[in-house]
């Protein structure tokens, strides 16, 4: 289903095993799935930051797949690809990266967002969109292994952010998750 452009401009909140596809800019086509029921979705806002991480990335083209799912699920993709035997906040899967076009994935948990969110004082649909900016950012080039590249990171997550009116809580996305595990680390093996 393609969305015009009114009904881009309303708040959409996607129902589960929905899938959106977003190609209004050319040369970047997106994509959102919803695989999961508990937790409220606003597909238009998360599809809207992912863009906004590519037109500024070094990519012309891009292919990328967001989709949000249920602990659970997280949990197996983090054991199967990460050897990880936790459920985490984001995974990033470069599939196809070219100088100038991207192939890529960011899966992320509505149940890890609802739980880190409710425990850092701000609503579900913001930890959504960082989570959402946090793998594209990953996508994009970003590192957060060191403290230096973590830092860059934060710092572009607090920019992408602010694009939505939104101040990011005083935590870091990504080295840890709501069970004390360690997180994605930003490795590429995704």
């Amino acid at each position: 289903m393609r969305f015009t452009e009114s009904m881009r401009r309303h708040k959409f909140v996607m129902a589960p095993g929905f899938r959106a596809r977003d190609a209004s800019r050319s040369g970047f086509e997106l994509s959102l799935t919803n695989q999961q029921s508990a937790h409220a979705v606003d597909e238009g806002r998360l599809l809207d930051a992912a863009r906004r991480v590519l037109a500024d990335s070094k990519f012309a083209s891009a292919t990328i797949s967001l989709a949000v799912v249920d602990d659970a699920t997280i949990h197996t993709l983090n054991r199967q690809f990460l050897n990880h035997d936790w459920p985490t906040d984001v995974l990033s899967f470069a599939l196809d990266v070219t100088e100038s076009h991207l192939n890529g994935e960011v899966v992320l948990s509505a149940d890890t967002a609802a739980t880190a969110a409710a425990e850092g004082g701000w609503n579900a649909a913001d930890e959504q969109l960082l989570y959402t900016i946090h793998g594209m950012l990953h996508l994009a080039g970003f590192d957060d292994r060191s403290a230096a590249d973590g830092g860059r990171m934060r710092a572009a997550e607090r920019y992408y952010l602010r694009g939505y009116g939104v101040e990011m809580p005083n935590r870091v996305v990504g080295r840890s998750n709501i069970n004390g595990k360690p997180g994605t680390g930003g490795t590429n093996a995704w």
